[in-house]
């Protein structure tokens, strides 16, 4: 091959890698931590991903079942069918006033955070703000279309001529906090007074233990019901959590219908297409609550049995009032404690993969087996 010529996109030394825009891969830097938790003679009390474990609940699975003979292409907006049962959900469930023209399913909500800045057509000279600790894929999404990614503590800090889209997370991941909403009502008027789009993250609304989640699409928040009432404003739910459907990739985005409308238009392009048997499978999901409350019950066990178990240890718990974590801390760098607990044979995520402010905390999920949870609650015990 002639080795003057200009390597194929992708391989290194080509001259421009997407690859090279995008930090490190945060859960890679983990592996040795997880190899050494592996080792464990009791085996691996794996905390550090907030993967489900339980079943998938038989309703779901037969609906799923039933409509595995869908040889035709579905659509990316999915039929009224399912449009109409995203809506009813927002509204029995979050107190969103919502109809179908306004709802989107999506191929999972990661896929929609990582490319949602590109699919709005924003680029260099824009910004993209998050908060200061957050899910890494919210930096991912504003680099991946060249515009600036800026965190925030407070709306008060950014820059209103250049932020194009602010993303809020309650309750949060990591740490649990939970946005009253008179804080998230004085972030929607400051976005709508900058002309900037508010994106909320509410994968973890229906996982409240010590406070009480509130949608930025409730009237409370957003000033009243309908499509003027969420002018500027998307929230964006998954059912990976709340009924055991990571494997299904089962998401929606919901709000301002032009900006739906918008991205419709740009997916449809891209074939951003939920299967037709996910799409009958989240009808079924989010028709149905006794599920989701069988599935909280277990989750505030495991939560109940880590807490304690940590704080015993000498561990100290913030925020954490919500979502599938404990935010905790024992006040010194975050590897230290990421080493120390790999040793007991846990494995949890350093708090640094959320962004500096969380280099002195880890985030522990409460996702794993009961089974596994006793486990880790015997040895923090024995090592105290």
């Amino acid at each position: 091959m002639d080795s003057t010529r200009a390597p194929f996109p992708g391989h290194p030394g080509a001259a421009r890698r997407v690859s090279d825009l995008l930090p490190v891969f945060p859960w890679d830097k983990l592996e040795p931590y997880k190899a050494t938790a592996v080792a464990h003679p009791g085996g691996l009390c794996d905390f550090s991903v907030g993967t489900p474990v339980d079943p998938v609940p038989e309703l779901i699975q037969k609906a799923l079942a039933a409509h595995t003979d869908t040889p035709g292409y579905p659509t990316v907006w999915g039929p009224l069918e399912l449009r109409e049962a995203i809506a009813g959900w927002l509204r029995r469930r979050v107190g969103a006033g919502i109809g179908p023209q306004a709802v989107l399913p999506t191929v999972g909500s990661k896929e929609l955070v990582a490319w949602l800045p590109t699919q709005l057509g924003l680029g260099p000279g824009d910004q993209v703000a998050y908060p200061r600790l957050a899910y890494p894929t919210y930096e991912v999404g504003a680099r991946l279309c060249g515009a600036e990614p800026v965190e925030y503590d407070s709306v008060d800090e950014l820059d209103g001529s250049r932020v194009r889209l602010i993303w809020v997370n309650s309750p949060s991941n990591p740490t649990g906090r939970v946005l009253g909403a008179d804080e998230l009502r004085r972030t929607v008027e400051w976005a709508r007074e900058h002309r900037a789009l508010l994106v909320s993250d509410e994968c973890y609304l229906e996982l409240g233990w010590e406070a009480d989640p509130v949608s930025v699409l409730h009237p409370d928040v957003c000033g009243g019901s309908g499509d003027a009432a969420h002018e500027g404003l998307l929230a964006v739910h998954s059912l990976s959590k709340r009924s055991n459907l990571a494997g299904y990739r089962a998401s929606f985005v919901a709000g301002d219908p032009v900006v739906v409308r918008e991205l419709l238009g740009v997916r449809k392009h891209g074939g951003m297409i939920v299967p037709a048997p996910v799409q009958a499978a989240t009808v079924a999901a989010l028709a149905d609550d006794a599920h989701v409350a069988e599935q909280r019950e277990r989750y505030a066990a495991r939560r109940s049995a880590l807490r304690a178990a940590l704080e015993a240890y000498g561990f100290r718990i913030e925020h954490s009032e919500a979502s599938l974590y404990l935010w905790a801390t024992q006040d010194r760098p975050c590897w230290e404690t990421v080493a120390e607990l790999a040793e007991l044979g846990i494995l949890v995520a350093p708090g640094d993969f959320y962004g500096p402010a969380g280099e002195r905390f880890v985030r522990v999920a409460f996702t794993a087996t009961d089974e596994r949870v006793a486990a880790a609650v015997e040895r923090l015990r024995a090592a105290r």
